[in-house]
């Protein structure tokens, strides 16, 4: 879109569709998840105390290159935009990964990018944009779009001192990109997780692909990347395209949840009928078939304004959220209970689904806060408190 398209008014038409390059980057990473993430793998590292796959991140990150997405060129990275990032999480939401995409490639990136200009900046950035570092930013993973500036964490004497708590991807980050209140307001840090002071302690998470932690800080080590000028904005913006480009991840998960149910039905018998033949649970797909459809439209919608910068993002991102988040949680929820017995078992993996489902529906704001976001912005009344 152009300055003059913008300040005359008009709007270019959203493109909702897949483009050449976005299909190729589909194929290439899921490619590499079919062949490395199989439902059996993800579920055996549940039952271990190391969920997360870090060389299946590291090839993702490093080989694929899809931790250097939302790096500009010159930074190190791809110089791609959140439509390509929401076609990755399309596929990571699909096999439910457990890898660190959200945390790193998206929020502490994203933070780090409207920090602004600096030598800091710019080496954190091209160690990530490197697979080189894993970052994740320290905020509780509930935290929506429009939140308050977080209080938790401050400057003192010694360094900084506070709680992070329920903090997405810190088990397996070595960065922290910090909100922190200085001594003239709103700063982001930089803090390594492994320094004097820093101490990381898991959190018993219902979504066992990805798993939260607490942070405690006690006069730890930080390096200031932006000050009260910066640090506000960075922070809205990371949470406003972490927001939007979770939509995609939950699209994934609600496609894969009517493709296996489908599935299911198909090969299924009663009374002597494939059951998938009953009319009750052929509308019953249709129901789940049409709600992914607006889901889709929903999220491509959001992740083409993110990547076009247009006008319309906040109220596309909530629109998305608001409706992807529910959609997930349904998919999931029919997958289950039309599986039948195996769908109640551990051994299946819809119930990790329906996990990762319904963390993500908390996740950066509820459908609930996402609907008052929305209602000023389209002028209607929000919901009763």
């Amino acid at each position: 879109m152009t300055v003059n398209a913008l300040e005359s008014g008009q709007r270019t038409s959203p493109n909702l569709l897949y483009t050449d390059i976005e299909n190729h980057l589909r194929s290439s990473v899921g490619d590499l998840l079919s062949d490395r993430c199989p439902a059996t793998a993800v579920l055996a590292r549940c039952e271990t105390d190391k969920p997360y796959d870090l060389e299946l991140w590291r090839t993702l990150a490093a080989d694929v290159g899809a931790a250097a997405l939302l790096i500009p060129e010159e930074q190190g990275g791809h110089g791609s935009t959140a439509r390509e990032a929401a076609v990755v999480l399309e596929e990571l939401g699909r096999h439910i990964a457990p890898v660190p995409f959200l945390g790193s490639a998206v929020l502490a990136t994203t933070t780090l990018l409207g920090a602004g200009p600096g030598a800091e900046v710019a080496g954190l950035l091209a160690a990530l944009a490197a697979g080189e570092s894993t970052g994740t930013l320290g905020v509780p993973l509930s935290t929506a779009p429009g939140s308050a500036f977080p209080a938790g964490v401050e400057v003192t004497g010694g360094g900084l001192s506070g709680r992070l708590t329920s903090v997405a991807d810190v088990l397996v980050a070595d960065l922290l990109v910090v909100p922190v209140i200085g001594p003239d307001g709103p700063e982001l840090h930089a803090v390594r997780t492994a320094d004097p002071g820093v101490t990381v302690t898991p959190v018993v998470s219902l979504d066992l692909t990805r798993p939260i932690g607490d942070v405690t800080l006690s006069g730890a080590g930080s390096t200031r990347l932006a000050g009260p000028d910066r640090a506000e904005a960075a922070l809205r913006s990371a949470l406003l395209t972490g927001a939007g480009l979770l939509a995609s991840e939950q699209l994934g998960i609600a496609e894969w949840c009517l493709a296996s149910t489908v599935g299911y039905l198909k090969e299924r018998k009663q009374f002597g009928r494939v059951v998938g033949g009953f009319q009750a649970l052929k509308h019953r797909m249709a129901d789940i078939w049409e709600q992914l459809v607006l889901a889709r439209a929903a999220a491509r919608y959001a992740a083409d304004t993110l990547a076009t910068g247009d006008p319309d993002l906040r109220v596309a991102v909530s629109v998305a959220q608001s409706l992807c988040a529910s959609v997930a949680v349904y998919a999931a929820e029919e997958c289950i209970q039309l599986h039948g017995g195996i769908g109640m078992t551990w051994e299946h993996p819809a119930h990790l689904y329906l996990k990762r489902a319904k963390a993500d529906e908390i996740a950066l704001g509820t459908p609930a806060q996402h609907r008052a976001l929305l209602a000023p912005l389209v002028d209607l009344p929000g919901p009763a408190v």
